[in-house]
């Protein structure tokens, strides 16, 4: 019951939304699509549904030429950013909806419902509609009529996009939950969210363009992103990537800041080369080796934490910092950079070495 794009591509004019996409989606299994807005996620999910026609390449399900069926004959279901919910019909009527033409009788279709309703944590509020509902509420309502079908295929399009912080970290965990349920489906979600995409994913495909950049186990091309442009996708804030060199068995950034040359780099040829720091591992201070001066162009708390946005000489630089705290634009900081979690790029981009290899 896979599902196999081959050299998919969609031509728009002189524009390309799709192009050589080639992947093989198994059931019982969910693939997170990761990517910046525009970078194709929905107009592949779309391309799946049948709702956009694509111009290059083919696609199979089980086998067969999924490009044949027309839309209605496909079993898919599919779950948008927005809550599309019936809104005259009870959580209850929503739900059963899909099922009423199954075959089923009204009892079991019921009986179905109230225990798809019950695992989405609803059961206290099946004769509710939806506009009296919360927006989390709503979506877990949207989901469970998508669950519901059975479909073979199961899109999800930032389910949780519209939705506040706390409940997004809600929902994530239940739709792991939730998920693991639909052994016979491809699930295929997608999120801007890095910390979305280790959770809920078993394969994460980055793209980028209308491309897929890198696919493989989120944790895993977390660790080791392929390029500056994946390392700056499944960040977040994105990576800040700053010049480096290696010469004479020192290691600069932005022919400032020297250190020894850290353990993971030891060995590389003398050169130019770019080098990612994650927020997460930039302090502020000047505690280490590697310090830096710079002036604050912006910080905003991002829950319990702040994120500080730095010029400095050296280069664009963003530092996440535990806690709430107080900078204002203009703000001097002295920040701190430790050589030995550098993820070292080649001038192209291309990944060279990352810290714990």
């Amino acid at each position: 019951m896979s599902l196999e794009l081959k050299d998919l591509g969609i031509t728009d004019g002189t524009d390309m939304i799709l192009e050589g996409i080639t992947y093989t989606f198994e059931p019982g299994r969910v693939y997170v699509l990761m990517g910046r807005t525009l970078s194709g996620k929905t107009s592949l999910m779309r391309t799946i549904a049948g709702l956009l026609d694509f111009t290059d390449g083919d696609m199979y399900f089980n086998g067969e030429d999924f490009d044949v069926l027309p839309t209605w004959k496909r079993s898919t279901s599919m779950v948008y950013q927005q809550f599309i919910n019936y809104p005259n019909r009870t959580v209850l009527g929503n739900v059963l909806f899909p099922l009423l033409r199954s075959g089923l009788s009204k009892a079991e279709a019921k009986a179905k419902a109230l225990e798809m309703i019950d695992k989405v944590g609803l059961s206290s509020f099946a004769d509710r509609k939806p506009g009296q509902l919360s927006g989390g509420q709503q979506q877990r309502v949207a989901i469970a009529r998508a669950l519901i079908r059975n479909s073979n295929i199961l899109l999800l399009d930032e389910p949780l996009m519209n939705l506040d912080y706390k409940l997004r970290e809600q929902l994530r965990e239940d739709f792991r939950e939730l998920f693991t349920t639909s052994k016979d489906s491809v699930t295929i979600y997608a999120t801007t969210e890095p910390a979305e995409a280790l959770l809920v994913g078993d394969e994460l495909l980055v793209m980028h363009e209308g491309r897929i950049i890198q696919s493989g186990v989120p944790a895993e091309v977390f660790e080791n992103p392929n390029s500056v442009t994946v390392a700056q996708i499944v960040n977040e804030p994105p990576m800040s990537v700053l010049t480096a060199e290696i010469s004479n068995g020192t290691f600069s950034i932005g022919h400032r800041m020297k250190s020894q040359i850290p353990a993971h780099l030891v060995g590389l040829p003398d050169g130019d080369y770019q080098a990612g720091f994650r927020a997460s591992e930039l302090t502020i201070g000047s505690e280490g080796d590697m310090k830096e001066e710079g002036e604050v162009d912006v910080a905003e708390v991002a829950g319990s934490e702040t994120l500080i946005y730095l010029n400095t000489p050296t280069g664009y630089t963003i530092v996440q910092e535990e806690g709430i705290h107080q900078y204002i634009s203009g703000d001097k900081l002295g920040i701190t950079i430790p050589p030995e979690r550098a993820f070292l790029f080649d001038l192209s981009g291309n990944l060279v070495v990352a810290p714990g290899n």
